[in-house]
C-alpha cells in the first residue's frame, strides 16, 4: 500500500476529526520503502512535527512536515537574515568590483599594456567560472553548511585580495592571486542565493531581487569613484576591499543562517549536473538567463567609455560621464527589486520577457544617440541600466522552483558558472565591432542575447512545467 493510500486510511477511520492537509511528493518519499509497521510511529510524529523516512541511496531525510507555514519568530526573524546576508553578500563581492577602481593606477604604476589591463580584469571572471563548475560537479553548495561555505569563502577571498598590496610587486602574482579571489567567490554569490531561497517561497524573486540589487549598486561604486577624480594610491583601496570581504564573513558566519525551507544536505552525486542540463524546464530558464548575460556585462564593461566619448564629443565634462555611467549601473538595483516585487505578483516569465524587449529596444537603439543631446542620451542609458539586470534574479528564481529541491545550491552554481563564462566572449566582443561599425552599431549585437531569452521565457511560459514558478503564476 502506498503511502498516500495509508494516510487516506488513516483520515476516514481512527484519524478523522484531524486534518490532514498534506502532501508528499515522490521526491521526499519513496514508498518502496516505507515499512508499514512504521506507520503508526511515524504518523504520530507527523502529527506533532517532525519525522524520518529513509530515502533513496540510504539517504536520511528530515521532513518538516508544517515546512510551509512560517512560526511568527521565524516571520520576525526573516527580514533581519535577508538583510544582514544581502549585506555580507555586497561586502564579500567587494573583492571583485575594486579591479575596476584600480586598473588605472596599476596600469601606471607597473607600465602596464592593454593586454595586461584586460587580464587583470578578466582573471577574477576566469576563477569564478573555475570556482563554480568545480563546485557544481562536487555538489559543495548541497552537501557542505551553507552559512560556513559562503562565510568561508568571503573571508578566504579578502585574504586573497590583501596579499596583493603586501606581495606582488608585478603583473604575474596579482593575476595568480586574482583568479584565487574569483574561485572563491563562486562560495558566496551562488550560495548567499541558495540562503535566500530557504526563507522564501511567495516573495522568492523579491528576496533574491535584493541580493541582486545590493551586488549591482556595488559594480557601480568604482565609477563613483572617477566621479572624484579616481584614486591615489591602489594599496589602500585593496586594503579596504579586502577588510570589507573579511567583515562579509564575520557577518555571514555570526547572524546568517538557512530559513524553513531548506532541504537536507543529498549524497554526493556528480551526475547531478548532467541531470540538471537535462531537464527541460531548468534549460529554458537556463537559456533565457544566458541571453540576459550576453547582453548585461558587455553593457557594465562598455557603457562608462561609450558616455565618456559622446560626452566629450559633445565637449561635455568627463565627470558627468563618469556621474552617468554610475547612476546607470547603479540605477538596476532599483530595478531587480522593482522586477522582483512584480514577478512574484503577475509571474517570473511574464517580468523576464517585458525587462528583456525594454533592454534589447535600449541596446538596438542607443547608437543612434551618440554625440547628440546628452540629456536625451542620458535618460535612454537610464532606462537601459534600470531593465538589463531587472530580470537576473527571476531566472535564479525560476531555477531555484524548477529544479530538484535537494540539489538546488548545484543548480544555482552550475547556472552562475555557465553565465559568466559567456561574458567572457561578449566582454571582448564590444571593441572589435566598435572599431568595424563605429558606435552608433556596436551595441545592437546586444539584442542578440535578448531575443534569444524572449523566446525560451516564451517556450517555458507555455510548459506545463511553468505551474511551479511563482506559486503558480508563471
Amino acid at each position: 500500500m502506498h503511502f498516500e493510500q495509508l494516510l487516506t486510511s488513516c483520515k476516514d477511520s481512527h484519524c478523522g476529526k484531524r486534518p490532514f492537509p498534506i502532501t508528499i511528493s515522490a521526491q521526499q518519499l519513496n514508498p518502496k520503502q516505507f515499512k508499514l509497521s512504521q506507520f503508526p510511529q511515524k504518523l504520530f510524529a507527523k502529527l506533532f512535527g517532525l519525522y524520518k523516512v529513509s530515502g533513496e541511496k540510504g539517504l536520511n531525510q528530515v521532513i518538516n512536515m508544517n515546512a510551509q507555514t512560517m512560526s511568527s519568530a521565524q516571520a520576525k526573524q526573516k527580514w533581519r537574515t535577508l538583510l544582514l546576508l544581502s549585506l555580507a553578500e555586497l561586502l564579500g563581492m567587494a573583492v571583485w568590483f575594486s579591479a575596476s577602481a584600480v586598473v588605472p593606477a596599476l596600469t601606471e604604476a607597473w607600465t602596464l599594456s592593454e593586454g595586461g589591463r584586460a587580464w587583470l580584469t578578466m582573471s577574477v571572471q576566469i576563477g569564478f567560472v573555475v570556482g563554480a563548475l568545480g563546485s557544481a560537479m562536487l555538489n559543495l553548495a548541497d552537501r557542505l553548511p551553507t552559512r560556513w561555505f559562503m562565510a568561508g569563502s568571503a573571508t578566504l577571498a579578502g585574504v586573497a585580495t590583501l596579499l596583493i598590496p603586501l606581495l606582488a610587486n608585478g603583473l604575474a602574482l596579482a593575476l595568480l592571486l586574482r583568479f584565487l579571489t574569483g574561485m572563491l567567490l563562486a562560495g558566496v554569490y551562488p550560495v548567499g542565493m541558495k540562503i535566500m531561497a530557504t526563507w522564501t517561497q511567495k516573495d522568492r524573486g523579491l528576496g533574491i531581487g535584493l541580493l541582486v540589487g545590493a551586488l549591482t549598486i556595488g559594480s557601480a561604486a568604482p565609477h563613483l569613484l572617477n566621479v572624484f577624480g579616481g584614486i591615489g594610491p591602489w594599496q589602500p583601496v585593496l586594503y579596504l576591499a579586502g577588510g570589507s570581504a573579511l567583515l562579509g564573513g564575520l557577518i555571514g558566519a555570526l547572524f546568517v543562517q538557512e530559513g524553513p525551507y531548506r532541504s537536507p544536505s543529498p549524497p554526493f552525486d556528480w551526475r547531478q549536473v548532467g541531470q540538471i542540463l537535462r531537464q527541460r524546464e531548468v534549460v529554458l530558464a537556463n537559456l533565457g538567463y544566458l541571453g540576459h548575460m550576453w547582453e548585461l556585462y558587455a553593457m557594465w564593461a562598455w557603457i562608462p567609455l561609450f558616455l565618456l566619448a559622446s560626452f566629450t564629443a559633445v565637449n561635455v565634462s568627463s565627470s558627468w560621464a563618469s556621474l552617468t555611467a554610475f547612476g546607470v549601473i547603479a540605477i538596476g538595483g532599483l530595478g531587480s527589486l522593482w522586477a522582483g516585487r512584480l514577478a512574484d505578483r503577475y509571474g517570473r516569465t511574464t517580468i523576464t520577457i517585458a525587462s528583456l524587449i525594454i533592454s534589447g529596444t535600449c541596446a538596438v537603439g542607443v547608437g543612434f544617440l551618440f554625440g547628440g543631446n546628452p540629456l536625451l542620451l542620458a535618460a535612454v542609458c537610464l532606462v537601459w541600466g534600470f531593465a538589463v539586470p531587472a530580470d537576473s534574479a527571476q531566472f535564479s528564481a525560476a531555477v531555484s522552483e524548477l529544479a530538484p529541491r535537494e540539489y538546488l545550491g548545484t543548480a544555482l552554481t552550475l547556472q552562475t558558472s555557465l553565465g559568466f563564462l559567456l561574458t567572457l566572449f561578449t566582454i571582448r566582443l564590444i571593441p572589435p565591432l566598435e572599431t568595424a561599425v563605429t558606435w552608433r552599431y556596436a551595441f545592437a549585437f546586444l539584442a542578440i542575447g535578448p531575443i534569444v531569452g524572449i523566446w525560451a521565457m516564451w517556450r517555458l511560459r507555455h510548459s506545463p512545467a511553468a505551474s511551479r514558478l511563482a506559486n503558480g503564476r508563471r
